[in-house]
């Protein structure tokens, strides 16, 4: 009887210990740093993530006719509040984690001058510009509202490709598929991407600030992971790898 206890107690220790696996549904841009921030995060907890990538405004739709995910890490902070008062969140978890830049990037051969700034989208020897869809990525429209307030956008309106989400905007640029593309700063950043060509960021001020903003579902399967999850964006090591990636925090 009592080795039958001893075993009955360790298989209900192992199965109190068994680590989450948590998913998460995130904006593009997210798609290199949070390479290591899961990494980080299953060293500390033991906890497993599973990402997926893509446009915030698609997954907006997604949650909305209830998609199974745990927690969403939006580039636009509209799209998890309009959740919120879908009531479709758990209450109080809405976390503004990070402000979002934009550049302009190029292949390193590309021999077009970045000091030009948005002015360079102008010369003549680009064929096509590459931007994520304004209609639901937050990126593309921050690319049309900084175009506009340097009074670009209707001449080169005709040349613009539009990616799916900002990661394969940079996938378009970065193939040769595009001359020039107008991505997050979070992208060009990343190795691939940094060594492969050269950027210039877009001053914040010619567009509205691209905050980004998470929060955990109603209808996760386990709101305490992803608590957990949540609580480690929010530790001083990932605030800073995060502005290592072209982050900064909101009001900073």
């Amino acid at each position: 009887m009592k080795l039958a206890a001893v075993v009955m107690l360790l298989i209900v220790f192992a199965g109190s210990a068994k680590a989450a696996e948590i998913t998460i549904a995130a904006a593009a841009d997210l798609t290199f740093v949070f390479k290591d921030v899961a990494a980080r995060f299953h060293d500390e907890t033991g906890d497993t993530t599973k990402i997926s990538y893509g446009s915030s405004g698609n997954f907006f739709s997604q949650l909305s006719n209830g998609a199974p995910f745990d927690l969403f890490f939006s580039a636009d902070v509209n799209y998890p509040k309009k959740l919120e008062e879908a009531g479709l969140t758990q209450p109080g978890t809405l976390y503004k984690y990070a402000v979002g830049r934009l550049v302009i990037w190029v292949p390193t051969a590309s021999k077009l001058d970045l000091s030009q700034g948005m002015r360079v989208l102008l010369d003549p020897g680009i064929n096509k510009i590459a931007i994520a869809n304004p209609e639901h990525a937050p990126y593309g429209a921050a690319a049309v509202a900084a175009m506009r307030h340097d009074g670009v956008f209707e001449k080169v309106q005709a040349k613009l490709v539009k990616g799916e989400n900002i990661s394969q905007t940079a996938q378009f640029v970065q193939s040769g598929n595009a001359d020039i593309g107008l991505i997050a700063l979070s992208l060009a950043l990343a190795p691939a991407m940094k060594s492969a060509g050269r950027y210039v960021e877009v001053p914040p001020a010619d567009y509205p600030p691209i905050v980004q903003a998470a929060v955990i579902l109603k209808s996760s399967r386990d709101a305490e992971a992803a608590k957990r999850f949540l609580d480690f964006m929010k530790k001083p090591s990932t605030v800073a790898l995060m502005a290592q990636s072209g982050f900064t925090q909101p009001g900073q």
